[in-house]
């Protein structure tokens, strides 16, 4: 591993990972002739990719407008699952009367520590997806916006990098619904959401997907009081009928309050 890519734990989570991710003082490569594959996405898909490409002996340049790691180490997986895990413990305990195991009252969720912790992960993970760790793979690692100049080149930042084959993994953005007064009270998406510092006392969570519903259970089980909102009839629409009625009895018991096939119409800040 690159020595720019590594933990040091006097070092700012945040700002740890950020410099392993997309580093500031970043010098793009020089392209070198042309590339075997050009990866657009540096995400879990677009890393696999240029990774294996590479291993075999192929000239790849990978491309990344933001963060390397994508959704899954910065907003995804890796921030979703260890706060899924903080409230898992908190839940554990509070049950634990139910077992014989008496813990002396309701657990005190420290959230600005659930959240430390978080970044803590993900800036520990963070090496594996450096642009350091990359670029001593063999892999040419660009930073900035692509777009195919034709059906044999990519342009990023001026410079044009001739390919004879492309992979497109740029992955996906949240949708925010058109709800009036939404932009005006303030939202968070699964993109903003770990960015938060404080509990909040009430959370109001639009869409019971598997995102919706891991976030509002964590986040009651955390101590807030959360309503979920989902305008069909049940959760996890794509999913197991069963499976979405095991979901509704656990997400009762957390106390998140549910309202299926409900739409909303306004969104006011009180």
């Amino acid at each position: 591993m690159h020595a720019s890519s590594h933990v040091d734990a006097g070092v700012d989570p945040d700002a740890g990972r950020i410099a392993n991710v997309h580093p500031p003082d970043w010098v793009q490569p020089t392209p070198a002739g042309r590339y075997n594959l050009v990866v657009l996405g540096a995400g879990t898909a677009g890393l696999v990719t240029a990774a294996g490409a590479a291993g075999v002996g192929a000239r790849v340049a990978l491309v990344e407008r933001h963060w390397m790691g994508g959704d899954c180490l910065n907003v995804g997986c890796v921030p979703s699952k260890a706060l899924l895990a903080s409230a898992h413990a908190a839940a554990r305990v509070r049950e634990a009367g139910a077992l014989g195991v008496r813990v002396g009252g309701e657990p005190r969720v420290d959230f600005a520590a659930v959240m430390e912790r978080m970044r803590a992960i993900r800036h520990r993970i963070s090496p594996a997806d450096s642009a350091h760790r990359f670029r001593e793979l063999g892999v040419d690692v660009y930073f900035g916006e692509a777009r195919f100049a034709d059906d044999r080149h990519v342009e990023v930042g001026g410079v044009r990098l001739p390919f004879a084959r492309a992979v497109v993994a740029t992955g996906a953005r949240p949708v925010v619904p058109a709800i009036p007064g939404l932009a005006d009270a303030g939202f968070l998406t699964n993109e903003t959401v770990f960015e938060l510092r404080a509990l909040p006392e009430r959370l109001l969570v639009l869409g019971g997907g598997p995102i919706g519903c891991e976030l509002a259970q964590a986040f009651a089980r955390f101590g807030a009081r959360v309503t979920l909102v989902e305008m069909a009839d049940r959760f996890l629409a794509r999913e197991d009928a069963d499976a979405a009625s095991v979901l509704r009895a656990a997400l009762e018991r957390d106390g998140v309050d549910l309202r299926l096939g409900t739409s909303l119409g306004r969104v006011e800040l009180v």
